[in-house]
């Protein structure tokens, strides 16, 4: 099983046409990923053909050739003519809320913002817009979600890694991958990459609660980074809901007090969203925490024989 994502997820892409756009719709349809169909209203009513070979796990059974994806004018057009149940932002910053707000109207249960610098007035305008009609968004500014094997939704590589018995979640898009690098003898049933924006989504929590009731995941992995208070309130979940192992990775022991560094949300201030104290944090709720990435691979593996 997966969480959030399947291969039944029927997935349409909010600015296709543009370069970003087209370039990771080639490499989700590569991936196996069911796109039904794009987005954008000055090019409704025509296709965009992608030459397409087939990567990652079960693309030994799927030839390479050409796929001709259509556009629409809306999403709520795309969903009436393909029964899309996922939606893939690929637009500039100023225009992702509108983009988000569409797609909730639209009744998308499952929404990816990939798009990052978007202002957090906007996040949180369109998050609690969403929120409040019962749509999950994941992101923004985040590589997305892949089910291994099943489907893969947003910038994730789809052939560094198989389905396997890892729920991965990660604030970090690179640490995502090479969690998924570095455990790719095991596999995963679904890697998340939430974002490290002040406001997202899908949080740790989210994420935990949904890998504690997948059947098929045994261990979790969390990644997070410095700055906020995210890792400490899931180490608090973790603590009181979860009784699946869990391994945790904070970035950022080296980094300076008072610096942001690379994410948005990822700034300490004095004690507060420190690595160290993250660590402690989670240490104390039962989780295994390495110092790198490795480390913490090599836990979760111990995890798996024990």
């Amino acid at each position: 099983m997966s969480i959030f994502l399947s291969s039944g997820s029927k997935v349409i892409v909010q600015g296709m046409t543009g370069s970003e756009g087209q370039k990771h719709t080639r490499r989700m349809l590569a991936s196996g990923t069911q796109v039904v169909g794009g987005v954008n209203p000055r090019k409704a009513g025509t296709d965009v053909d992608f030459d397409v070979t087939p990567i990652g796990p079960g693309s030994e059974g799927r030839q390479a050739g050409t796929v001709s994806v259509p556009v629409y004018g809306s999403v709520s057009e795309a969903k009436e003519a393909t029964g899309a149940d996922v939606s893939v932002i690929f637009v500039p910053p100023a225009h992702t809320k509108g983009a988000v707000i569409e797609a909730v109207d639209a009744g998308i249960p499952l929404v990816v913002i990939i798009t990052e610098g978007i202002p957090v007035a906007d996040t949180t305008e369109f998050f609690a817009y969403a929120q409040a009609r019962g749509v999950r968004l994941i992101g923004p500014n985040c590589p997305g979600i892949i089910s291994p094997g099943q489907s893969n939704v947003g910038i994730t590589p789809a052939d560094i890694t198989g389905p396997g018995r890892i729920g991965l979640v990660s604030k970090s898009g690179t640490l995502t991958y090479q969690m998924m690098y570095e455990l790719r003898d095991i596999g995963f049933t679904t890697c998340l990459g939430i974002g490290g924006d002040p406001v997202i989504g899908t949080t740790h929590i989210d994420a935990l609660q949904a890998f504690e009731e997948d059947p098929d995941t045994e261990v979790i992995v969390m990644i997070g980074e410095i700055g906020g208070d995210a890792e400490e309130r899931a180490a608090e979940f973790v603590k009181a809901n979860v009784t699946k192992p869990v391994v945790g990775y904070v970035a950022g022991f080296t980094a300076p007090e008072g610096k942001t560094m690379g994410h948005a949300g990822a700034i300490v201030s004095g004690s507060s969203g420190t690595a160290e104290a993250k660590k402690v944090a989670l240490e104390a709720a039962g989780v295994k925490v390495g110092k790198t990435p490795t480390e913490t691979a090599n836990l979760a593996r111990e995890l798996l024989r024990d």
